[in-house]
């Protein structure tokens, strides 16, 4: 059974992780079935996509289980995200609860983010001793700006949907119990719009949104993996899983 359900209706298609007992956090398999969705050419009928998680969490990230066991095969989130950010149509991120790490970079990708002020954001990547990529920081250097970048990247703390909505990074910020309408208000509008119109605007979008691509970084992309492949990096996982805190050497 797919952890990734697919639901059309009208304009309106919704795609939900199924993984609320572990927190939605990303399996290869989810990650897969996503990258599925998202490079599907859209349906005729449709005009907007939401996207969801089930239960109190929206994500929590990718599976640190999975992830400590493969360190050296670079980041496994990049393809699935640049297939969301690149969809033809909006993509609308329904967030009712935390979402974390991948979580938090998953809900950025999308066009607009609405969220219920209960909900917190975070990338606690150096909590744990992983170092974000070129393409990931990216995409938090376009909707964050570099103040706001430092404080996810370098301090990773939790910060508030209010924090994130005052700073510009998220569409809406709303009471839990109104979440639902809220995003339904938002939805509801896009469907109205001409089709044709939204997906040349959107390819114009993230085709300017690209100008920081062809920066050499090559060198950049191998002190990431050095970094993400360190002793630190596997005792800070380990310590997540075991729930204590890291002890971080430095090397």
């Amino acid at each position: 059974m797919s952890l990734i359900k697919v639901e059309s209706a009208g304009a309106v298609r919704t795609v939900t992780m199924q993984r609320a007992e572990k927190r939605n956090a990303l399996t290869q398999e989810m990650l897969d079935d996503l990258q599925a969705a998202f490079s599907a050419e859209p349906a005729a009928a449709e005009r907007v996509t939401v996207l969801r998680g089930e239960g109190k969490v929206f994500c929590s990230g990718l599976d640190l289980v999975q992830r400590g066991e493969r360190l050296d095969k670079g980041s496994p989130i990049e393809g699935m995200l640049r297939a969301v950010e690149t969809y033809p149509l909006p993509v609308v991120a329904v967030v009712q609860g935390d979402a974390i790490a991948g979580g938090n970079e998953l809900a950025l990708h999308c066009d607009f983010v609405v969220a219920a002020e209960t909900a917190r954001f975070a990338m606690p990547l150096a909590r744990i001793g992983l170092a974000l990529t070129w393409f990931l920081s990216k995409k938090l250097l376009e909707v964050a700006g570099p103040v706001a970048t430092r404080e996810f990247l370098l301090i990773g703390d939790l910060m508030p949907a209010a924090w994130m909505h005052e700073k510009g990074i998220i569409h809406a910020v709303t009471p839990a119990a109104e979440l639902e309408a809220r995003a339904d208000q938002l939805i509801h509008r896009l469907s109205q719009n001409a089709p044709l119109s939204m997906r040349t605007m959107k390819q114009i979008l993230v085709r300017e949104m690209e100008f920081r691509d062809p920066i050499a970084h090559e060198d950049l992309d191998a002190l990431v993996l050095q970094t993400n492949q360190s002793e630190d990096t596997r005792e800070g996982i380990a310590a997540r899983l075991e729930k204590r805190p890291p002890a971080f050497k430095g090397r």
